[in-house]
């Protein structure tokens, strides 16, 4: 008997420190943890043809192979019926603020996906609709004074989105109800933040006081779809690359050039603070669906404008799909499906993430490495900049445009190409760069160099 409860003891304490080790595996969120971290966009509904948290959850080990840290999942809110647009209907069409999509699984399955996730050492945020509900949300019937309305009274939707109905944020209840249905996620289901859709529309001082609210319960971290400097700091850590995104499109489509980016990266100096940081992206779930794949608008630039993305200032973002070189725009309302074939680009991201991951020269948030322009003698079609940190150096060069240029680069040294565009065989080799000698680039080749 004594042997029997000594042998209880002791499973009981490995089973204690089992899970108080188990439990300290994921720090909480923070700025640091930011500095180097790679975010993926997940559409449970397309990303598998379950469509569900289960099967997203299967491939975890796959995304942390890519340096991501945090999981942005889209809507998993039951979606409203009444004035439904068409199919399965929109994510951003919330019936239940705390209830779960019953095609994407339980709540249950949820909790297990960010148990998952967290034991991958991944952050889970959630994205979150604050502008408006379905309108078969029971707020509509509970509280109709939380909602916007005309001059005759009647509920409005936002632009023309007629499947949704606008809230009214002069309502001081409306604002503790969405603030508690947000705190819900954070105390109930352990998640770690939101992406909040179209947060420009909704007041400033709500995100301020939300933000307050939140910080009490655990950190937390918040990205807004929105490019807005005044909701930075207090209210969001965060915000979308929407310019420079476009600046890489026009880029691509032969309508900018270099020049236009060099613009870009001067003007951003005078809108935002040095702390100020954005999501960068080739694409995500709107881009994808409305105005087409990354090889539909950057063609056979797309690789090179992925590789930017990880390696200027700011968050990388991976839309699912992407990874697996995939090619089709995905269906909004309707099931749909990636095809999950390793082409070029999931190594291609594996390499770039443990780079973002584990060189501080890559650190893009509110630490930022420095940025040094390199000067070239094509400076229309040649970009060439350096990051550093910490006595760590990042080079990367590219010929953005549709024609093969040479052109000579202020850049002495030896290096290692780290990745490059169709040089794949000269990868981990070195390479000698003088300011005098000219070097021939094809169209749309890149090259990361690492000081030797």
């Amino acid at each position: 008997m004594k042997k029997l409860l000594l042998t209880a003891i002791i499973m009981a304490n490995i089973t204690g420190f089992s899970q108080g080790k188990k439990a300290k595996t994921l720090a909480p969120v923070s700025d640091k943890i930011m500095e180097n971290a790679v975010i993926y966009e997940a559409n449970i509904r397309q990303y598998s043809k379950e469509g569900t948290f289960n099967a997203f959850a299967k491939d975890l080990p796959e995304l942390k192979k890519m340096g991501v840290k945090i999981l942005w999942i889209m809507p998993i809110h039951p979606i409203g019926i009444e004035k439904r647009k068409e199919g399965l209907g929109s994510y951003y069409s919330v019936k239940d603020y705390k209830g779960i999509n019953p095609e994407f699984g339980t709540m249950a399955d949820f909790q297990e996906l960010v148990k998952k996730a967290h034991a991958n050492g991944m952050y889970v945020i959630i994205d979150w609709v604050p502008n408006h509900s379905a309108w078969d949300n029971a707020w509509v019937k509970s509280n109709p004074e939380f909602y916007a309305k005309d001059k005759d009274g009647k509920m409005i939707s936002p632009f023309d989105w007629t499947d949704v109905v606008k809230f009214d944020y002069g309502n001081k209840e409306m604002r503790k109800s969405m603030i508690d249905a947000m705190s819900f996620w954070l105390k109930n289901q352990n998640i770690d933040g939101f992406r909040c859709d179209v947060a420009m529309e909704v007041p400033q001082d709500f995100w301020e006081e939300c933000r307050i609210a939140l910080n009490k319960i655990k950190p937390n971290f918040m990205l807004m779809e929105a490019e807005q400097p005044n909701l930075m700091g207090k209210a969001f850590d965060m915000q979308y690359g929407w310019e420079v995104h476009h600046v890489m499109n026009d880029i691509a489509k032969g309508k900018k050039t270099v020049a236009d980016w060099d613009k870009y990266i001067e003007s951003r100096k005078a809108k935002y603070e040095a702390n100020d940081f954005e999501m960068i992206f080739t694409s995500n779930h709107d881009e994808n669906s409305w105005n087409g794949t990354e090889y539909e608008r950057m063609g056979d630039a797309a690789e090179s404008f992925a590789a930017l993305t990880f390696i200027v200032k700011g968050m990388p973002l991976i839309y699912n799909g992407q990874e697996y070189d995939f090619n089709r725009r995905l269906k909004f309302f309707e099931k749909d499906e990636i095809s999950k074939e390793k082409g070029k680009m999931f190594s291609v991201y594996e390499k770039l993430g443990a780079l973002k991951n584990n060189n501080p020269a890559l650190n893009g948030g509110k630490n930022p490495a420095s940025y040094t322009r390199l000067t070239t003698s094509a400076d229309d079609k040649i970009l060439a900049f350096e990051r550093e940190k910490d006595g760590k150096k990042v080079i990367f060069i590219a010929n953005l445009s549709n024609e093969t240029v040479q052109s000579t680069i202020n850049l002495n040294g030896n290096f290692k190409i780290y990745l490059s565009k169709q040089a794949d065989g000269m990868i981990g080799q070195k390479i000698q760069f003088r300011t005098d000698a000219p070097i021939g680039l094809k169209a749309w080749q890149y090259m990361i160099l690492l000081p030797e």
